[in-house]
């Protein structure tokens, strides 16, 4: 992999990330100019510009509603990404995603559970907040059951993550048909089935402080990944034990998948499919998969979510159905070429 090309396919990324935002905060039952838009953004960050070339209204529909939306979009976009690029080394299969370990289910079941009971002392927080709990308990109980002898079989942990899931996601559905308010259970479908609606400002610390640590521990680890790549033997012998990287690995992929989902719900394909992009355009050095996958899985999300927000305006589809029906036909399209690339067709 040259350096140029490298540059090129990060050029693209950040071009196609930057059309993706004009489009999600200029499109919606109001239209916004993509000129206007970034008028207003330069304005409100710089304080450069003059007012005068937009109206009160557009700029409270660019920085107060849909900015917020878009941006909350991109990191949940680029958190699952990233995990699934660090899932896919932790269990050495490139089907892994944050799904499979069981840490998603236990955050719904959190978020779920504090609908249902209707904890509610700091609104939407609450939720978020149970959502996180859920994740971590959820990681205390895979990462106990999983564990043998000290050490993570990354086979064990992916059949005991896929099994602890499936009963958390039973957990999930039942707690929504003991709603006793239509409202909580209409709520709690949403979230299930994934939705960025109502983000504010006030929404956007937390997932962008775990985003931020999540992505720097794991390129301090790249080259650690790359080794686990190829296997345990080999790991040890280029001095990095897997064992003790695995837990790293896990406990840093639980705590940006709780963050993520909580606030976003059910999401899926993005952990899975943008990884498997990134790794055709760019090979599989995670010292260079890992920020593209942010990039790619933030473009991805933001426009998923445009779309979640257009095909039957004024209604919204859960972001959650937009991307299976996407990622189910790409992944089978990327499974594909990458088949017919190692057998040399």
């Amino acid at each position: 992999m040259t350096g140029r090309r490298t540059t090129v396919v990060y050029a693209a990324l950040l071009t196609v990330l930057a059309i993706a935002i004009t489009a999600g905060i200029g499109y919606g039952s109001v239209w916004v100019p993509p000129d206007v838009v970034w008028q207003v953004l330069t304005h409100r960050l710089t304080g450069l510009g003059d007012p005068n070339n937009w109206t009160i209204t557009q700029d409270g529909i660019v920085w107060d509603l849909r900015l917020p939306r878009v941006l909350l979009a991109a990191m949940v976009g680029a958190g699952h990404a990233v995990v699934g690029v660090a899932a896919q080394a932790l269990v050495r299969n490139p089907l892994a995603d944050p799904f499979l370990l069981g840490i998603s289910s236990g955050a719904c079941v959190g978020a779920v559970a504090s609908i249902v009971v209707g904890i509610s002392f700091w609104g939407v927080t609450s939720h978020a907040l149970a959502g996180v709990a859920g994740a971590l308990i959820t990681f205390l109980i895979v990462y106990l059951l999983a564990a043998r002898g000290g050490s993570l079989s990354p086979t064990r942990l992916l059949l005991v993550g896929v099994v602890t899931g499936h009963a958390l996601l039973g957990v999930a559905n039942f707690l929504v048909l003991q709603a006793d308010d239509p409202g909580k259970t209409n709520s709690s479908l949403f979230w299930l089935l994934g939705s960025l609606a109502g983000a504010r400002w006030t929404d956007l610390g937390v997932p962008a402080a775990a985003l931020s640590i999540g992505l720097a521990a794991l390129l301090v680890r790249g080259r650690g990944l790359n080794a686990l790549l190829v296997g345990d033997e080999t790991a040890n012998a280029l001095g990095v034990p897997p064992g003790r990287l695995r837990r790293e690995l896990f406990a840093t992929t639980s705590l940006v998948t709780g963050v993520v989902v909580a606030l976003s719900g059910s999401i899926y394909f993005v952990g899975l499919v943008v990884p498997h992009a990134v790794r055709l355009l760019l090979g599989s050095d995670h010292r260079r998969v890992l920020p593209a996958a942010a990039i790619a899985g933030a473009a991805f999300l933001v426009l998923v979510d445009l779309a979640a927000r257009s095909v039957l305006a004024p209604q919204e589809v859960p972001v959650g159905v937009v991307t299976a029906v996407i990622g189910a036909p790409v992944f089978l399209l990327l499974m594909s070429r990458r088949r017919l690339s190692e057998t040399g067709l």
